[in-house]
């Protein structure tokens, strides 16, 4: 989910049809116009993973300076290529090694106006302060079974399937609060 909502992110900031092309990415979100259409070009390339200007970067096996300089630093200095905004995702931040960090950091104190960063972790403690210091934070939670239970049966209804309410509710308590497992399952 945490890259799933970071892609979700960098449609809003980039698509072409939900504000003027005049207002930066951040006032964008601002203003509360940020919603993708999912139907512009911009929306398109990046759910198919075609978009240059999103960049994501698996930090549990690119975790040195190296990869921050090389793939992060030196890519940020340059405009997006076609997008309004570059985003870079760093998936599983808090495995980066200490110099790594300190790279980042340099960075995030000053970027560059088309820039936005993403830093996803499940271990956020594990994440520097100074760095901590220079984001806004979104903790997620397991979703409650009820809702699980609601989105199952709405699939159940979509695809023609007959399901007991028993059923999807046992679905949910085994998934433990993941929306996935349970749709996962089910489709078992």
């Amino acid at each position: 989910g945490k890259t799933s909502l970071a892609r979700i992110l960098a449609k809003a900031v980039n698509c072409e049809k939900r504000a003027p092309a005049q207002i930066s990415a951040t006032q964008k979100l601002q203003s509360g116009k940020g919603e993708p259409c999912n139907k512009c070009a911009a929306c398109r390339m990046i759910t198919e993973g075609r978009a240059l200007d999103v960049l994501e970067i698996d930090a549990a096996s690119h975790r040195g300076i190296d990869t921050v300089r090389e793939t992060i630093i030196e890519t940020a200095k340059f405009a997006p290529n076609l997008l309004r905004a570059k985003v870079f995702i760093i998936d599983e931040v808090h495995m980066l090694t200490p110099e790594a960090w300190n790279a980042l950091l340099k960075i995030m104190e000053e970027p560059p106006a088309h820039v936005i960063f993403v830093l996803a972790t499940t271990e956020a403690h594990k994440v520097p302060a100074t760095i901590l210091s220079r984001c806004q934070r979104f903790d997620f939670h397991r979703i409650r079974a009820d809702n699980i239970v609601e989105r199952l049966a709405y699939i159940a209804k979509e695809e023609r399937v007959n399901v007991k309410l028993e059923v999807l509710a046992h679905i949910a308590r085994i998934a433990d609060g993941g929306l996935r497992d349970s749709e996962s399952i089910l489709e078992q």
